[in-house]
């Protein structure tokens, strides 16, 4: 049976690799990665020898016809990022779409993500959030922000971190320098580390050390001031 697996990896400690995700590794005919020296290591030292193909974000337009048609032949194919699950901010969706289209079997298994460690170590409410990924470079990011200010949920953010410092700063601009903030660096791994406060304080504290790593910022939504409620009554009837 065809069938495209969407196997999430470590973002970080190998430990959390799962079972099913190394079985699924070993059994596909196909292992599509983003980068394969990087997935090829992974590879290795769970001592899964399935071929793979190089896919990520400026061949994927031009594969997926081969790939459907692979599909359609009646081979298993595996799709991996370097980290994490695919999609999510990683390449994934397109090939994912054209299987839907094609009515081509899709899998994805549970794993592995940066963004829900993240949210769930800030302390900040989670009941509702919105992921919005990395921001615009340029073009357009005057724009979200100005759309990220009046957002009441929880809001996750990608950022790499030579612009972490630029973006803290945009946070205070937009959305004023007491709003809350925490910024996870390195999850997962040996110098994991979570930094809250205001976006006044976490700004100062990667101003005075460099941020390294993997990094996600995980933002407080805008908060919702009640107006007292009026009364029915004219003050003089209150008197």
């Amino acid at each position: 049976m065809s069938k495209l697996y969407i196997v999430p990896t470590p973002i970080g400690n190998l430990e959390d690799m799962t079972f099913r995700a190394i079985r699924v590794l070993k059994e596909v005919d196909l292992i599509l990665a983003e980068d394969t020296r990087t997935s090829g290591k992974l590879l290795k030292h769970f001592e899964i020898g399935t071929h793979m193909h190089s896919h990520h974000m400026h061949n994927e337009h031009k594969t997926i016809e081969n790939l459907i048609a692979r599909l359609k032949a009646g081979e298993t194919i595996a799709l991996i990022s370097d980290a994490g699950t695919p999609a999510i901010s990683d390449p994934g969706f397109l090939l994912t779409r054209a299987c839907v289209e094609n009515k081509i079997e899709v899998e994805c298994l549970p794993g592995a993500t940066a963004f829900v460690p993240a949210l769930v170590n800030s302390g900040l409410p989670n009941d509702k959030f919105v992921f919005e990924g990395f921001l615009p470079d340029k073009k357009g990011r005057q724009t979200r922000f100005l759309a990220l200010a009046e957002e009441t949920r929880t809001m996750i953010l990608y950022v790499s971190p030579h612009k972490l410092v630029k973006t803290l700063a945009e946070f205070i601009q937009y959305f004023g320098e007491d709003r809350q903030v925490c910024v996870s660096r390195e999850l997962s791994k040996l110098h994991e580390e979570n930094v809250r406060g205001t976006a006044k304080e976490v700004l100062a504290h990667f101003e005075k050390t460099a941020p390294r790593g993997e990094i996600v910022v995980v933002v407080a939504g805008k908060t919702i001031t009640k107006e007292p409620k009026k009364s029915k009554f004219s003050k003089d009837e209150e008197e």
